[in-house]
Formats: structure tokens, C-alpha cells, sequence
């Protein structure tokens, strides 16, 4: 399972599977992998092993905003599904913040149409992705600054893939 998981208004990548004979799961974040032993001790609260140091992590929605608890220290969170079209229109439909231009499938880059630091406009064509032999265009989510190009022309995506993102 792939998340874009935003803390605090940075975004990151969590892909997480279950390995079914060990029970234990596999996590990469960012593409590195993580070893995280995880168990569910109320409801809402987790308790975290991240490479031997543990964690209590409590989340709580406040008003619109979802809340992370970690010990005293709070945070803002937002985890979506990259490839549900609920957390896309979600994405495109809010103005604040960075957002993500994610892959839609798996597909190859064939060229950017802007520069990092570029203005664009809302549905301004950013990067041209090609998947079984068609060229998709993906489009800004909002008006805002190109603040990174995440991936390189020539590179192969997979569906969920950051391929830039627009503040």
C-alpha cells in the first residue's frame, strides 16, 4: 500500500507492506527502508518500535485537521491513497500548502513543460507522462511556484509516483 503522508506541510512517501508468513511489515519511506515494529495498545494509539526507540503516537481530529500526537509534541497530518480519485479531487480541490503532481499510472517521463521555480497557473500542464504508447499531461493542482521536479526525463514512474510539486 502506497500513502502520501503530509506532517507539518512536508510531504513524504510511506509504502508499507505485510509480510503474511513473519506477520511483521515492510516499510519504505521516501524509498528508504524503515524497521518499525508496530502494535495497536488503545484505540487511536499506537506504539511505535523505530530502530530500537519506542514511540507513543496518538491522533485525534480537531475540528477539520487531523492531529499526531508524538509523546507531548503535536502535529499536523494528512495520509492519502495516491491512486484514489477521492484524494486526488481532494488535493486539487484545497489551496493551501504544497501539493504533489503524482503519477496517475505507471508510465515513463517524456519531457517537463516548466522549469523548477516557475510560476503556474491551475491546470497548467507541468510534465508530459507516457503510459502504453499515449502522452498524459499533468496538469497543476492550483496556481502557485514549481518548488521541486521530483523525478528526471527519461524516468520510469509507478502509479502514486511524486512527479513535482506546486506551492
Amino acid at each position: 500500500m502506497i500513502y502520501n503522508v503530509t506532517i507539518d506541510r512536508t510531504l513524504f512517501r510511506l509504502d508499507v507492506d505485510l509480510d503474511r508468513e513473519s506477520g511483521s511489515w515492510h516499510c519504505l519511506l521516501d524509498g528508504r527502508e524503515v524497521h518499525i515494529d508496530a502494535v495497536a495498545t488503545q484505540p487511536y494509539v499506537l506504539s511505535l518500535l523505530i530502530a530500537g526507540k519506542a514511540y507513543q503516537i496518538r491522533r485525534e481530529r480537531i475540528g477539520p485537521d487531523l492531529q499526531v500526537w508524538v509523546g507531548d509534541d503535536s502535529y499536523t497530518a494528512e495520509v492519502s491513497d495516491p491512486r484514489s480519485l477521492r484524494s486526488r479531487k481532494s488535493r486539487a480541490d484545497s489551496g493551501k500548502g504544497p501539493r504533489p503532481l503524482v503519477a496517475p499510472m505507471p508510465g515513463k517521463v517524456v519531457r517537463f513543460l516548466v522549469a523548477e521555480n516557475s510560476a503556474v497557473e491551475t491546470g497548467q500542464g507541468v510534465v508530459v507522462v507516457e503510459a502504453m504508447k499515449m502522452q498524459n499531461e499533468i496538469k497543476s493542482p492550483k496556481k502557485g511556484i514549481v518548488l521541486k521536479l521530483s523525478v528526471a526525463e527519461g524516468a520510469a514512474v509507478n502509479a502514486g509516483d511524486v512527479l513535482a510539486i506546486v506551492e
